[in-house]
């Protein structure tokens, strides 16, 4: 399976997706009106690894910002993550970053998936 990797823009996350080298990550802001098409090919790759996935599978997520829209794409990629093997979030935030915490614990609530809380 190839990585996904896709560069950060002013309106878009980075993504880096690896399986051999057991790396998934997001990072950095997702201001987009209509997010869906950046994150087909993202749910798309996750898709597929979830027919085959690791043992276990930690994604981690480092946003700066994410928009309404934004949200109801994270949590349809971290519902994929319930039906894998020992999954686990690491939810990275600003230290003083209040709403980015919030964001985290609200979408812990909405899985059965394991998170780790990580102010940076």
């Amino acid at each position: 399976m190839s990585p996904l990797l896709l560069a950060a823009d002013e309106l878009t996350p980075s993504v880096e997706f690896d399986k051999k080298k057991e790396i998934f990550n997001i990072e950095g802001k997702s201001l987009l009106d209509n997010p869906a098409p950046f994150f087909a090919p993202v749910q798309d790759w996750f898709k597929e690894y979830c027919k085959e996935p690791n043992t276990s599978t930690v994604l981690t997520v480092k946003f700066e910002y994410f928009n309404i829209a934004t949200s109801r794409e994270i949590l349809d990629l971290l519902k994929m993550l319930e039906t894998v093997p020992k999954p686990k979030v690491i939810w990275q935030f600003l230290e003083d970053d209040e709403d980015m915490e919030e964001s985290g614990q609200e979408l812990a609530e909405l899985v059965r998936v394991p998170f780790e809380f990580q102010p940076y």
